[in-house]
């Protein structure tokens, strides 16, 4: 049964670590075999590791997971802990006798939010990260969780959304719906609704209701490009995601997927790829399916992909609560009801 979830692509799970009184966390998604992969990269204050390697021309072919987290650089360490679970399963590139587990990661600024961030000498996102392997089913949770704990917009709680789609016109021999599935975390210095009121820019986008089924406004309200009221230094918001799909892509099919679904933030934040955001969008590939018109069926599975995203932030937003001791925006549904 389908679930509007990254994990309706066969192979993928999701595990969170949320730790309230630090109001951070961390999210990862496991591969069950290594995917290929690609990124894009627009904001303007990224935060990485491991994403050079993506790139067509490196050697490595496939990952073994991903890591989104919190925690600005610190939780770049997070990526070392979902290092350790795959170790302790064997999982890795192999290198003679040894294996080495291939895990890009891309953090989010959440350090200014009212969470206890008095860690001492070490961060604790190195054991946030194995907990959220260690966490990772096919049954993901979204809102305030994992990454998304300490996530904020410019006037509403950011979270983690998710959301799938079957691709219009590619089917596998057996007649089965090639799929796209997006997992974001949301903490944009922009607006995902439409000025101050409660429509999302994702609107035109939305299926079956997921995100209060409200559509667009009528009429475009006079504050709809208002410019955030929220005042943050560079680098202090970050929108990260992931696109996967179960057609079998190249690294640089994988590049290119990543590029076209970067159209999805655009779609669903304003203003987005900002010099104070670090947006990052991953793509992944687990090969089911293979493409008979690489170029056009390519193309297809981009623009699924564009609007499986937007409608996965605004679902981020739209499930995300506030937590005790929250420094942020309210919660849209504090905000609007329902």
């Amino acid at each position: 049964m389908l679930t509007n979830r990254i994990t309706d692509i066969a192979g993928l799970r999701v595990g969170h670590a949320t730790d309230p009184r630090l109001a951070s966390g961390v999210t990862a998604l496991l591969f069950d075999d290594p995917v290929v992969a690609g990124v894009d990269v627009r904001g303007g204050g990224p935060g990485t590791r491991e994403t050079d390697l993506l790139d067509p021309e490196r050697t490595v072919e496939r990952i073994d997971a991903l890591v989104l987290s919190g925690g600005s650089a610190f939780g770049l360490d997070a990526a070392a802990g979902v290092v350790a679970h795959l170790a302790e399963t064997g999982r890795g590139f192999a290198v003679g006798p040894a294996r080495v587990p291939i895990v890009p990661a891309a953090i989010l600024f959440d350090l200014l939010n009212g969470g206890d961030k008095a860690w001492g000498r070490y961060a604790p996102y190195r054991d946030l990260g194995h907990a959220a392997a260690v966490a990772a089913t096919r049954d993901v949770a979204l809102g305030s969780v994992g990454a998304g704990t300490g996530a904020a917009t410019a006037n509403l709680k950011g979270g983690i959304g998710s959301a799938s789609a079957e691709v219009d016109g590619l089917r596998d021999v057996a007649g089965s719906a090639v799929r796209v599935g997006a997992l974001v975390a949301v903490n944009a210095f922009g607006r995902v609704t439409v000025g101050a009121g409660p429509h999302f820019w994702a609107g035109p986008y939305e299926i079956g209701g997921e995100f209060g089924g409200l559509g667009f406004p009528a009429a475009m309200p006079a504050d709809a490009f208002d410019w955030p009221p929220r005042k943050a230094p560079a680098g202090a918001s970050t929108t990260l995601a992931v696109v996967a799909t179960d057609a079998a892509l190249t690294k640089a099919q994988a590049r290119r997927l990543a590029v076209m679904a970067q159209d999805g933030l655009a779609r669903a934040i304003h203003p987005v790829h900002t010099p104070l955001d670090g947006d990052v969008v991953f793509a992944v590939s687990t090969g089911r399916v293979a493409l008979a018109d690489p170029v056009t069926d390519l193309a297809r599975i981009g623009d699924a992909a564009a609007r499986t995203l937007a409608r996965a932030v605004a679902i981020g937003v739209h499930r995300a609560t506030v937590p005790p001791g929250w420094a942020g925006p309210p919660a849209w549904a504090d905000r609007f009801g329902g």
